[in-house]
């Protein structure tokens, strides 16, 4: 079977995204099948540039009918026309969605961009209803698919890990691992308070280069102002390798990213090394997956996450049972590569 994956890339630009477009095309070529992997150009900055690039996908023949099958992942890039189409969901454009009208929309509530935002809608409306399935990569982009055009998506199809093979069941340590790109959406600098609130004898790992100096000083200036240089470490940037050594070791994992565009990765590498993953209320969509039974969903409080922390220190047996949990949600939820591949190719 030929297969036309077809994504949007900003230039110069790889994040998520775009390794899972890589991965899905390796795997898909893996199983036997031919595929094209389209990246199409996006700039959505100024907002006008959209309604160009929009206009761009609906013009644009990606397979000259050749594919027998045509994967979308993100907006403009599933408005292309296909004979046989079906979209994974990552997500519509939020600035015309949930976000508008917020502080983050990127997209001021002006008369221009209020008929950029029904031109997109429209758009939606229109040409998503071409897609024979719509999967969603979560059950938030879902409801709000549901929510705001009246569309049911086919199924929730987590994206698996690129390399689950490097997790796997280890010790109980003395410690909570956090690997993730140090920034203020990804709350470290909660963890590292939390930390002068826990009194049992574990530590916080932190792993990912800060997005600014800044951040970075901050982090240091919240360990050096609360006396922490002995319970909290970090590791800066270091290899997928190392990564999961120190998640494979771990108590258990914290992920308190609140911009639901985080990957994911930190959870789904913790579920796979069987360890709970303590987050909070106000993350991101992937900690729907999170709840009493494999982890901790505390208040977007350093008191709350202490108090987490300090259950999980004093009874790693109660760790254990929850990390065991956390890896059985990977096959609740079929969440591998071989389950994604047969509903998106099947």
């Amino acid at each position: 079977m030929r297969v036309s994956l077809v994504n949007v890339q900003i230039p110069f630009v790889r994040g998520r995204a775009e390794r899972l477009a890589d991965s899905l095309a390796a795997r898909i070529v893996a199983r036997g099948h031919e595929v094209d992997l389209v990246r199409l150009p996006f700039k959505w900055s100024p907002p006008q540039a959209i309604a160009d690039h929009m206009l761009a996908c609906r013009l644009l023949n990606v397979n000259c009918g050749q594919a027998d099958l045509t994967i979308a992942l993100r907006f403009p890039a599933y408005l292309v026309p296909a004979k046989n189409k079906r979209l994974w969901l990552l997500h519509q454009f939020r600035p015309a969605y949930e976000l508008w009208g917020t502080e983050t929309s990127g997209m001021p509530d002006t008369v221009e961009n209020r008929s950029l935002r029904e031109m997109i809608l429209q758009a939606d409306n229109e040409h998503l209803r071409e897609a024979q399935s719509i999967y969603t990569k979560s059950r938030t982009v879902a409801e709000r698919l549901k929510q705001f055009n009246g569309i049911d998506a086919t199924s929730v199809l987590y994206p698996p890990l690129d390399r689950p093979e490097l997790f796997g069941l280890g010790e109980y340590g003395d410690y909570f691992f956090c690997p993730a790109p140090m920034t203020d959406a990804n709350r470290q600098h909660v963890a590292v308070e939390a930390m002068s609130h826990v009194r049992s004898p574990i530590k916080l790992v932190l792993a990912g280069r800060p997005d600014s100096e800044d951040y970075g000083l901050r982090i240091d200036r919240s360990i050096a102002t609360h006396g922490l240089k002995d319970k909290v470490i970090r590791l800066g940037s270091i290899s997928e390798e190392e990564k999961a050594q120190w998640m494979n070791g771990a108590l258990a994992a914290i992920d308190l990213s609140k911009d639901e565009d985080s990957d994911g990765d930190a959870m789904l590498e913790a579920f796979h090394a069987h360890k709970a993953v303590l987050s909070f209320t106000d993350s991101g969509e992937m900690s729907e997956l999170i709840h009493n039974d494999n982890g901790r969903l505390t208040e977007p409080t350093s008191e709350s996450l202490a108090a987490a922390m300090e259950e999980l220190g004093a009874n790693r047996s109660l760790a254990r049972d929850l990390g065991n949990a956390a890896h059985r949600t990977l096959k609740q939820h079929r969440i591998n590569w071989n389950d994604t591949l047969d509903t998106l190719l099947g």
